[in-house]
């Protein structure tokens, strides 16, 4: 177990150092002179070495390169180019927004899909099977930001039961807290439930035809302990591989949640620091994304050893 462990840390190693090259050499794929988009039209040439200078373009590639691994170890992120702050102390400004958004809409999509779809499995063919295979269809089909809005005009303007927009700090209170992330995360979680409730359903469709579901039911066991402590038990492995390959729609969707809510989270921040070409700000906030989801597929495939002990590669 504990070989298994170090092979599987050391294995995210490279990765890590893949994705760092890649964020890194994001100022160089972008099209045109990042300085000279950066200076703006009225810049004179004097303005825009400046910003070369300042970005390190005046500097071989692999030195800067270097440079900025050796940084990032040290936990410097760089400077914006705009506000001239640290991009570290940029983003915990704007981490908690995020991360609360993430955990929230986590915990409705795992708590709301999986009985979803294991209750379809179990009725399978009848009209609770199509309802549910009906959502994960029009979960997949409507955009998030389709979903944002409509549930905004809906619930905030029309009805006015929740906020419209806006983040209240978890400090301030449980349910000021709550009561701006429930219009969000529902938003941002409607296609994270529809990928893990249709996986569950398939997932649980297989493994109720196995002849061990049958021993069980010959033996006079509950229909409950049937599903959820014989056949979801086994069935575990696929629904925690898409749950942590739907992390990246998460972080994906936060950015578009976050600009429908004014949400001024992580997603906010890459947005405009998008807009504004703040490469230090882009790269430092994309490498955390990256950071975070290789982190969860790293937990993932350690969870996958408590669901079956076989797993030994």
């Amino acid at each position: 177990m504990f070989a298994y462990v170090v092979r599987r840390v050391l294995a995210t190693i490279p990765v890590m150092a893949i994705v760092a090259l890649f964020v890194f050499s994001l100022l160089y794929i972008a099209p045109g002179d990042p300085a000279a988009v950066i200076a703006g039209d009225q810049a004179t040439p004097e303005d825009v070495e400046r910003i070369r200078a300042s970005l390190g373009l005046d500097r071989p590639y692999l030195v800067r390169f270097g440079a900025w691994v050796f940084d990032i170890a040290r936990g410097d992120l760089g400077v914006s180019i705009f506000t001239n702050l640290p991009v570290s102390t940029m983003i915990r400004q704007r981490i908690e927004p995020t991360l609360s958004l993430m955990v929230v809409t986590l915990i409705l999509a795992v708590s709301v899909a999986v009985p979803m779809g294991v209750v379809a499995a179990w009725k399978v063919g009848t009209w609770i099977d199509k309802f549910v295979m009906g959502f994960a269809v029009l979960g997949f089909s409507v955009p998030v930001f389709v979903v944002g809005y409509l549930l905004a005009y809906t619930f905030a303007l029309e009805l006015d039961w929740l906020p419209v927009q806006g983040y209240t700090a978890f400090s301030q209170g449980l349910w000021p807290w709550l009561e701006n992330l429930i219009l969000p995360a529902i938003a941002l979680g409607t296609v994270y439930i529809a990928l893990i409730a249709r996986i569950t359903r398939a997932t649980m469709l297989e493994v109720l035809q196995q002849d061990y579901i049958r021993t069980a039911r010959a033996k006079g066991a509950g229909q409950r302990s049937i599903l959820f402590l014989h056949a979801l038990k086994n069935a575990a492995v696929p629904i925690v591989t898409v749950i942590g390959i739907g992390i990246a729609l998460l972080i994906g969707g936060a950015v578009v949640t976050e600009s429908v809510f004014a949400i001024p989270g992580l997603g906010r921040l890459t947005v405009d620091a998008i807009l504004r070409r703040d490469y230090p700000v882009i790269q430092g906030v994309v490498l955390l994304f990256s950071f975070v989801y290789v982190l969860v597929n790293l937990v993932i495939d350690l969870l996958y050893t408590l669901f079956d002990p076989r797993i030994r590669y």
